[in-house]
């Protein structure tokens, strides 16, 4: 079943829950509806991991957690996929939203001559923050409907799958005559 796929990657649940890093949740993290591996549960996950990680902010993990706390998705999905953005994908990722931005809007893409100072981005934040946040948004957005899809479409294919693989069991085999 799909279930143990995504299983088979997840967390100890105790581990996390009891975790003295994660104690100022409280009895939040004790909620068993976080840890529940069904359609609904995962494929919600996904969706709000796949929006905040594109959302141009720091520590997109403390909303995905919250909204996985609040509406009472799979907490540890949601979470993880937050990290497709990482330090080592950041700058790709956000340089192709930005371009994407350019595009939606119809501006030519302003030259970007990277220099990690502060007066640096002060500069450059007048010309690159309506494109940057309008593809930001756009491909936010986009991956989580996508995502949502996807895992909804891949889990209902497996549980046919599975019943079809069940039915094909239950039958008696015929002898040819």
């Amino acid at each position: 079943m799909a279930r143990k796929i995504f299983k088979r990657y997840m967390p100890d649940v105790h581990k996390i829950r009891d975790h003295k890093h994660l104690q100022f949740f409280g009895k939040l993290l004790h909620n068993p509806n976080l840890w529940h591996l069904n359609r609904r549960s995962v494929s919600r996950a996904v969706a709000v991991g796949l929006f905040m990680a594109f959302v141009p902010m720091p520590f997109q993990m403390v909303p995905a957690a919250a909204l996985a706390i609040m509406f009472q998705f799979n907490l540890p999905i949601a979470i993880a996929l937050v990290w497709i953005t990482n330090p080592l994908t950041t700058g790709p990722i956000f340089y192709f939203v930005y371009k994407l931005g350019t595009v939606m809007l119809g501006r030519p893409a302003h030259p970007l001559l990277f220099q990690p100072t502060w007066d640096w981005l002060m500069g450059e934040l007048h010309w690159i923050w309506q494109p940057f946040l309008l593809g930001s948004f756009t491909v936010s957005c986009a991956s989580a409907i996508v995502g949502f899809l996807l895992v909804r479409g891949f889990w209902r294919i497996h549980v046919l799958y599975d019943w079809h693989k069940r039915k094909k069991l239950r039958q008696p085999e015929q002898s040819p005559r």
